[in-house]
């Protein structure tokens, strides 16, 4: 898409640190980083989110991921990591090109990825478990 910031890094429009490329995906430093060492991993193909990306295209982004990470751990030497992917912007997507954020932890960084956590009867969550359950057909 000619407006999307992540398509034009990914044509080389615009500039990007790139830690890993393939035909499909392409791993950059995020240009403003939640910590030293944060990734960002996009599909080159433009996809707008979770609800418009390929399953298959997904799950090997994931892997990449899931190949990275461990990388990133030796390389900068922290314990734990985030994984973080929004979608649309009232979950806090701010650019419409699927990208997954691999955020390395340190101790006292002061990152905050965290939600309010409801307090839900057994009944309440029965209820929306069989709305859901019902309603996948995989």
């Amino acid at each position: 898409m000619s407006d999307c910031i992540f398509c034009k890094i990914i044509s080389g429009d615009i500039p990007s640190a790139t830690v890993y490329e393939n035909d499909e995906f392409k791993a950059i430093l995020d240009r403003f980083p939640s910590n030293k060492g944060h990734v960002l991993i996009m599909p080159k193909t433009h996809v707008a989110n979770i609800f418009e990306i390929d399953p298959d295209m997904a799950g090997r982004l994931f892997k990449l991921a899931a190949q990275i990470a461990p990388v990133m751990k030796e390389t900068f030497g922290f314990e734990n990591m985030n994984v973080v992917q929004n979608n649309g912007p009232i979950a806090g997507q701010t650019v419409n090109h699927f990208h997954l954020h691999l955020i390395p932890r340190y101790e006292n960084d002061g990152v905050n990825v965290s939600w309010k956590q409801l307090d839900l009867t057994d009944g309440e969550i029965e209820e929306v478990r069989a709305k859901l359950a019902g309603n996948i057909n995989i």
